[in-house]
């Protein structure tokens, strides 16, 4: 069987990942990859991925020289549609470590909730990705605060924010983008559908929320300026322990 005859024997792929051969698992996500303004450069770094899923932001790390990647999740999400079947734990991240050619030593992965990560458990690592995640937690700055806790350099997190849409103040097209600092909150299905998400803050909030959690210094921005579509209004926000110069700012 060809690797892409494998691919197609999972039921669901949310991530779009190249494997060799050119061939390229049928997911979705990430939208815009240079969006996250990842560094290039994550040589001898050691990296954390919360809610890998099927691993792209792993198998990115490595590939722009990670020494090792450790992904997380606990597959809770199920984005509001797909069937208890359609997310089969960690077998799309194996299929694609396998293809990859990673071992455990270098690219190991763990079931475990972000509450539940500790430097006793895990270790220290120099970078974190926390993506797609926050908006799913019923309580995302105690998950700032246990993340911080083991992050030497820099904290990078993707979530839905509400600068271009509010499901309280009539939908897209009606958020918060100026000054306000807020954040909402869906006890049930009202954002997208999907009852696990819980909290969506504004960019304003969300750059708070890293400089609270303990980093200095801490930007953000928007995935698009004027986003035509729900899916499209994400925001992104990194936290660091040190500034960084106008050199390094343009490596990402």
């Amino acid at each position: 069987m060809s690797l892409s005859e494998d691919v197609r024997r999972f039921p669901y792929w949310y991530h779009r990942i190249e494997l060799p051969d050119g061939v390229v698992t049928p997911g979705w996500a990430p939208i815009d990859p240079a969006a996250y303004r990842v560094p290039k450069d994550l040589t001898g770094k050691r990296v954390l991925d919360v809610g890998a899923w099927d691993g792209y932001w792993t198998f990115e790390a490595l590939k722009r020289g990670a020494r090792e990647a450790v992904a997380i999740d606990d597959f809770s999400d199920q984005l509001g549609t797909l069937k208890k079947n359609d997310r089969q734990a960690w077998a799309t991240f194996d299929f694609c470590r396998d293809a990859l050619g990673y071992d455990d030593a270098r690219c190991n992965r763990r079931e475990m909730s972000v509450y539940d990560v500790t430097e006793a458990r895990m270790g220290r690592f120099d970078v974190v990705f926390f993506f797609g995640t926050l908006y799913h937690l019923r309580h995302p700055l105690l998950a700032l605060d246990r993340l911080a806790a083991v992050t030497d350099e820099l904290l990078c997190v993707e979530t839905a924010i509400l600068d271009d849409n509010s499901v309280y103040r009539g939908g897209l097209g009606n958020g918060y983008s100026g000054s306000e600092v807020v954040m909402e909150f869906y006890p049930g299905n009202e954002y997208g559908s999907n009852d696990t998400n819980w909290w969506v803050p504004n960019l304003n909030c969300l750059m708070r929320m890293v400089f609270a959690a303990g980093f200095p210094h801490a930007t953000g921005w928007k995935l698009m300026e004027a986003p035509k579509q729900v899916p499209d209004c994400r925001g992104f926000a990194q936290g660091r322990r040190q500034s960084v110069s106008p050199a390094d700012s343009k490596s990402h």
